[in-house]
């Protein structure tokens, strides 16, 4: 059981850093100064796909590390 949530573990940790780097980039420049930033920024069908996809295997993530990193696995199938 343990084998199989590091496996989904390690890659979700794969995946996620693909679906970073699949992000366009939101870096503002000279333009966020002036607040300018916002005027022409508008969230897409693919990107709130994208976005919800990244916070979901993100979750899962930081789930199984939780779960993994307490030693629950191994505590609730013995010695």
């Amino acid at each position: 059981m343990e084998v199989f949530f590091e496996f989904l573990w390690s890659a979700s940790a794969i995946l996620l850093v693909i679906l970073v780097l699949l992000h366009s980039p939101k870096g503002d420049g000279l333009a966020g100064i002036g607040g300018q930033a916002q005027l022409f920024s508008s969230s897409k069908s693919a990107e709130q796909n994208l976005n919800r996809i990244t916070w979901t295997v993100a979750t899962l993530f930081l789930s199984i590390s939780v779960v993994l990193g307490a030693g629950w696995l191994s505590a609730a199938t013995g010695p």
